[in-house]
């Protein structure tokens, strides 16, 4: 540790400090109203809408279609699987504005167990960024829903892009007034911290059920099993 030297810690919300899956799932069980979806129908629906999302912030990366922000890419995944709701169970009714509520889903997502202990933990310590590809509006209900304590939450919005793009770690990088080797990225998504490392931040994976893991080839700094294991890591009493 005595190398990795930290002065602010910026972190990923979506999947890394937030359940993601398990308030689209409660998303998706309202907009069908139907008890003919079984979990697998409901897991294939929360595939469709999360291969829209990455599909859809990809080509705004690499400049296939103009930034929008999350809320209409939301929209559109909400409509996806309203789509096919209907195809796999033609039982299935969604209810008026039922498209709407799904994706105001995607703001109401819970915190996993040890993510509000363990940002105010950390908080003691360092400035906590919060670094999300959620617009400026859905991170403020994510937030609120969650109850997730930042110092500063930036969104992805204010670059007109989406993570891994490097003008959306900058930002962090540009409010903490630091170099990029004393801020700690965190996230459970190899992808997300290959990205970050790329602009020069240091990198801490945090393992969970939903995160896209490291590979042989990574080289991240810290490898955790959840906040209480990074805050040990770092120091933190």
């Amino acid at each position: 540790m005595a190398e990795l030297t930290i002065d602010a810690v910026v972190f990923d919300v979506l999947g890394t400090l937030v359940d993601e899956p398990a308030g689209l799932r409660e998303g998706i069980g309202a907009l069908t109203q139907s008890p003919a979806l079984d979990a697998p129908g409901t897991e294939r629906l929360l595939l469709l809408w999360q291969r829209h999302i990455e599909r859809e912030q990809r080509r705004v990366v690499d400049g296939d279609r103009p930034y929008l922000p999350s809320d209409a890419l939301d929209r559109e995944a909400a409509e996806v699987v309203a789509r096919a709701a209907g195809a796999e169970d033609p039982g299935a009714v969604a209810a008026p504005d039922a498209v709407e509520t799904l994706a105001r889903a995607a703001r109401r997502l819970p915190p996993w167990p040890d993510t509000v202990a363990g940002l105010a933990r950390l908080a003691g310590h360092f400035p906590l960024i919060g670094l999300s590809n959620a617009s400026r509006t859905a991170l403020l209900e994510l937030n609120a829903h969650a109850g997730l304590r930042w110092h500063q939450a930036l969104s992805a919005e204010d670059a007109r892009t989406y993570k891994p793009d490097p003008a959306v770690y900058r930002l962090a990088v540009t409010v903490a007034g630091l170099p990029p080797e004393r801020l700690l990225m965190v996230a459970a998504h190899a992808w997300d911290l290959r990205g970050a490392q790329a602009l020069g931040l240091r990198t801490a994976y945090v393992a969970r059920p939903v995160g896209d893991p490291p590979t042989a080839s990574d080289r991240f700094d810290l490898y955790a099993e959840d906040l209480a294991d990074l805050a040990g890591q770092l120091g933190v009493s």
